[in-house]
């Protein structure tokens, strides 16, 4: 593996192609192989374990993941598990964007972690320690320290990525290591949800237990989405996979590895929808907050936010959720028959609001 493996968007080395498939050979429109795409972006794709010191004297039985319980891995996990003296509490994905080692991954993945072990496509294992991460978005990002430098990938653009593109998901699917699936884009903002920010691709592509924090990539070879859950009455995949876009995830994960914490616009409003209607109503304002103070009253129909055109409650609170806070944002509501543009300061997010995941508040 090269010491420093860069992913660019173009073409690959591999036989006759067509741009729009990132350099992949073609029959009939569709990859022949996903082969040349493997060999340059799979070296960036870690595998993510989690784990705690055991007290040797304790009669504690080991914890084995659901996610491998009662699979042939589960005898490899104990094994393992028993020669190190550790308990696996967590496993999952991730990449590297940096080739310093700077990696990204989902919170669920690292949770309040004391012991991570990354272990790269070449066997390789290092500690891993968080620099920073987000519940509500579920992204985390982690550092290894490395002698030479990392193969990495670079991020793509999700806003291009169209229902029926290709794509390719990479990751660590029951603890297996390194794996690839291929499929469609199925969906576009799915909202499944999880948090106030559900902006989801749906994929067709294969993601299983163990495959959440790895990455969707374009044909050329750059990450368009992370793989975060799936749909399963089986525990195991049924083709119904959802993954964060890039345009979320980029400066969620700027804000991570540099600040350690992200802190999120907020205006104080519970907001409602109205079938059949772009924008959104204002059904209540928190006393003394951002939108009280800019002049927002009860019963306001947002229009716009910024030059933003306001669809539904969810554009409206990622678009918020954006903005600087102590930056002032203009919005466009209607009021009765009226048209008003108001200058609202934006306030920082409290960091339980929007737990309960009704996508309401904002």
């Amino acid at each position: 593996m090269p010491a420093h493996a860069e992913v660019a968007a173009g073409g690959t080395d591999a036989g006759p192609a067509d741009a729009a498939s990132g350099g992949l050979p073609l029959v009939a429109g569709l990859p022949v192989t996903f082969a040349p795409l493997v060999r340059k972006v799979v070296p960036a794709v870690v595998n993510i374990a989690v784990t705690r010191d055991m007290d040797p004297s304790s009669n504690r039985h080991l914890h084995v993941l659901p996610d491998v319980k009662g699979t042939p891995l589960e005898r490899k996990f104990r094994e393992r598990l028993r020669r190190h003296g550790e308990e696996l509490l967590g496993a999952g994905s991730g990449f590297i964007i940096d080739p310093s080692g700077v990696i990204v991954t989902n919170n669920h993945v690292v949770g309040d972690a004391n012991n991570i072990t990354v272990s790269l496509a070449n066997g390789h294992e290092l500690p891993a320690r968080v620099l920073g991460s987000d519940d509500l978005t579920d992204i985390a990002v982690i550092k290894v320290e490395s002698l030479t430098p990392l193969p990495f990938v670079r991020w793509g653009d999700s806003r291009r990525v169209q229902v029926g593109d290709w794509i390719m998901a990479a990751g660590n699917p029951f603890g297996l290591g390194s794996s690839v699936t291929a499929g469609i884009v199925s969906a576009r903002g799915r909202d499944i949800g999880a948090s106030p920010f559900d902006d989801f691709l749906q994929l067709d592509a294969p993601i299983n237990p163990g495959n959440s924090g790895g990455p969707t990539f374009s044909m050329s070879g750059e990450v368009i989405a992370i793989n975060t859950a799936i749909v399963s009455p089986t525990g195991g995949s049924v083709g119904i996979g959802f993954s964060i876009p890039s345009e979320i995830v980029i400066p969620v994960v700027e804000a991570l590895r540099t600040q350690g914490h992200i802190d999120r616009g907020w205006l104080g409003v519970t907001l409602e929808d109205e079938d059949g209607q772009d924008g959104s109503r204002v059904v209540d304002l928190d006393k003394g907050g951002p939108a009280q103070k800019g002049g927002v009253r009860k019963g306001d129909f947002v229009t716009t936010v910024g030059s933003e055109r306001v669809e539904n409650a969810r554009t409206l609170i990622r678009a918020v959720a954006a903005a600087k806070p102590g930056t002032v944002l203009p919005l466009t509501v209607r009021r009765k028959t009226a048209t008003i543009v108001l200058q609202v300061p934006i306030g920082v997010r409290p960091a339980d609001d929007g737990q309960n995941n009704d996508g309401d508040d904002q």
